[in-house]
């Protein structure tokens, strides 16, 4: 179940992607936030540096994986603007973090991008769940995601 405190971090992930954007990125923005409640970490992506790996969630695995106890781990949630490609499903799954709430589904960016004539990703949308096996995972949330397809439409047209 989606609370008002998810989707008072979930507006600040859209914050980052907005970040993002305006930075020349694509708009991804992502949150880490302990058990108690404590916001640990936040990024946006950073793919323009020509590093395909710089997403906000492989770097919230990285940094918890250097500064969260593993025993604290499964008890963070992770907050994005988007759905986990699989390589941060992957990475999420390896470091042991928990609950995972998305604005957009990976399947509803695919869709966006192929109505755009964006060519396809090299690495398939799978969903979370048939990456990380057990994983707590939750979206699309239906509030942010005109306001996400929005910042991607924006990014295309940018780049066309």
């Amino acid at each position: 179940m989606i609370t008002e405190e998810d989707k008072k971090h979930l507006a600040r992930c859209v914050e980052l992607a907005r970040q993002a954007l305006d930075a020349g990125d694509q708009p991804f923005g992502s949150v880490l936030v302990s058990g108690d409640g404590r916001v640990l970490f936040e990024d946006h992506n950073h793919v323009s540096s020509g590093d395909r790996t710089r997403h906000p969630e492989f770097e919230i695995a990285r940094w918890a994986a250097n500064n969260v106890p593993q025993a604290e781990r499964a008890a963070c949630t992770v907050y994005t603007s988007g759905e986990h490609c699989s390589m941060c499903s992957a990475a999420h799954g390896w470091v042991g973090l928990g609950r995972i709430v998305y604005a957009v589904s990976s399947a509803q960016y695919a869709e966006w991008m192929r109505g755009w004539g964006v060519p396809p990703s090299a690495v398939r949308p799978l969903p979370i769940s048939e990456v990380v096996d057990g994983i707590q995972a939750e979206g699309p949330v239906p509030e942010f995601v005109e306001q996400v397809r929005a910042l991607h439409e924006e990014n295309v047209r940018r780049r066309a």
